[in-house]
């Protein structure tokens, strides 16, 4: 009988965690939680099974055995274990969330979000860079609609860009360093960037930021992210295209062809309808109130709003939103994954390491220390195959640390931290949503997906500290 190794390593560490001592100054119902909550997360990193099952189950386990009670130091009831299981349904960012995936929805259902790539490259693509900067730019037009990089580079710009390579015959097979290398690493290298620059670009953005209320009581907004975020995140932006063009240029120079593509495929597609004109009109109202609505509406509020108005306007369906199965699934997993971060702090455990890792960073400058956990954070993601698990395991611990420090400016650090998550998908193969997509067509071989990593990694982290870091600085009161 073959053994399931991803299965049971995450369970040896969880039974190894809770066979060990409890450390002094923690509970033994906290290090039992902490055994829990170090098997879910190793879980998903390796996953054996499906992700939202993998949160169910941790949630389950620990609702049964009342693990998390209503006050720390108690020993709870059944009521306080339901109230764990299923806090994080209740969670606003977590239903944000599911209705982001229903306006990328109605980007692919009425074709929006093809029609604005291909009018891009029709527009910037006769050459190989301007091509570059099309692909750019379609990622950056849907971005802050899209909380899915993977929905937005793997199933809107993806599918779209790998129809050029062909036009100069560069295949996987043959001449793929002709065009389709660039084309296909400036497109993943894109998608990591805006990722960060708009707080509903990536879901892991919008649990950071749950997180950090929850663990430091600091509210960030949308309009709080971007003017935040936004300085660096430009810069890398508009340097991308051309940073791929010089370190790994292609071949093929011009790309004539390409704007003819596009436009037979325009031709193909016919005058803009209704529903198209709909959909951006419903998406440039969500985006005015999550701009300026802020005192108005609450942003799961306008998302929800924009939810039911595509429903009304028949840009969607009550069907589609039912069987949008990767939605649903990302509700549970979102959902059970934000409880178990949750619960990590309600037994105390967190506060724990806070004031043990306080005693060890005397003698280091703030400067110094806000550095070394933005890149502790950033190139551990080396050792995570999910941004979600990353930020769920991490972003707690660093956060609470961070908190004990006297004099730390907690909303520079968060900030700083939760700026990191898109741009790290940059690192590995496996790093985020869209990797696997663009290390598995071809286009890229191993060794240069691995160099190209951490080339781009390193140069993302220290335009974005170099930049980040003072300017944020400077904002503080």
């Amino acid at each position: 009988m073959k053994i399931n190794w991803k299965a049971v390593i995450p369970l040896a560490l969880g039974g190894a965690i809770l066979v060990s001592p409890v450390p002094g100054g923690l509970s033994a119902q906290a290090w039992q939680f902490f055994a829990l909550f170090v098997t879910v997360i190793a879980s998903l990193i390796l996953e054996p099974i499906p992700a939202a099952a993998i949160g169910l189950m941790g949630v389950t386990f620990g609702a049964a055995l009342i693990m998390v009670p209503g006050t720390v130091g108690t020993a709870g009831t059944a009521a306080d274990g339901l109230r764990f299981a299923l806090g994080g349904f209740s969670n606003g960012t977590v239903w944000l969330i599911f209705t982001a995936y229903m306006f990328s929805l109605g980007y692919e259902k009425t074709g929006l979000g093809k029609r604005i790539s291909l009018l891009l490259i029709r527009t910037l693509g006769k050459k190989t860079l301007g091509l570059g900067y099309a692909i750019a730019i379609a990622d950056l037009a849907v971005a802050p609609f899209t909380p899915s990089n993977t929905a937005r580079s793997g199933g809107i710009i993806f599918p779209i860009i790998k129809n050029i390579p062909p036009l100069y015959g560069s295949t996987p097979e043959e001449g793929r360093r002709n065009i389709g290398s660039y084309i296909m690493w400036t497109a993943m290298a894109t998608t990591c960037v805006t990722s960060s620059m708009f707080l509903t670009a990536l879901a892991p953005n919008l649990l950071a930021v749950d997180i950090l209320q929850k663990t430091l009581k600091i509210s960030i907004s949308w309009t709080d992210w971007f003017t935040a975020l936004a300085p660096a995140c430009l810069v890398l932006f508009l340097l991308v295209p051309w940073l791929v063009y010089v370190l790994y240029p292609p071949m093929v120079k011009e790309s004539a062809d390409a704007p003819k593509w596009a436009q037979a495929e325009l031709t193909g597609m016919g005058s803009v309808t209704g529903k198209e004109l709909t959909m951006g009109g419903l998406a440039i109202l969500a985006l005015l109130l999550w701009i300026f609505g802020g005192k108005q509406f609450d942003a799961t509020t306008v998302a929800l709003i924009g939810l039911c108005l595509m429903i009304l306007t028949r840009v969607i369906s009550w069907d589609d939103v039912i069987s949008h199965k990767t939605a649903w699934n990302v509700l549970v997993w979102f959902a059970t994954l934000v409880a178990m971060a949750d619960g990590l702090a309600k037994v105390g455990f967190l506060s724990w390491f806070a004031k043990l890792a306080a005693t060890s960073m005397s003698g280091f400058s703030i400067g110094a220390l806000i550095l070394g956990f933005v890149l502790l954070f950033y190139f551990i993601h080396y050792f995570f195959a999910s941004l979600t698990a990353h930020t769920t395991a991490l972003l707690p611990v660093v956060l609470a640390t961070a908190a004990a420090v006297p004099d730390m400016p907690l909303k520079t650090l968060g900030l700083l931290l939760c700026g990191t998550l898109g741009l790290m998908g940059i690192l590995t193969p496996y790093a985020t949503g869209p990797s696997p997509i663009y290390y598995g067509c071809g286009y890229i071989s191993r060794k240069e997906y691995w160099i190209l990593g951490l080339v781009f990694g390193v140069i993302y982290i220290a335009v974005y500290l170099l930049i980040g870091y003072p300017y944020l600085m400077a904002r503080t009161p």
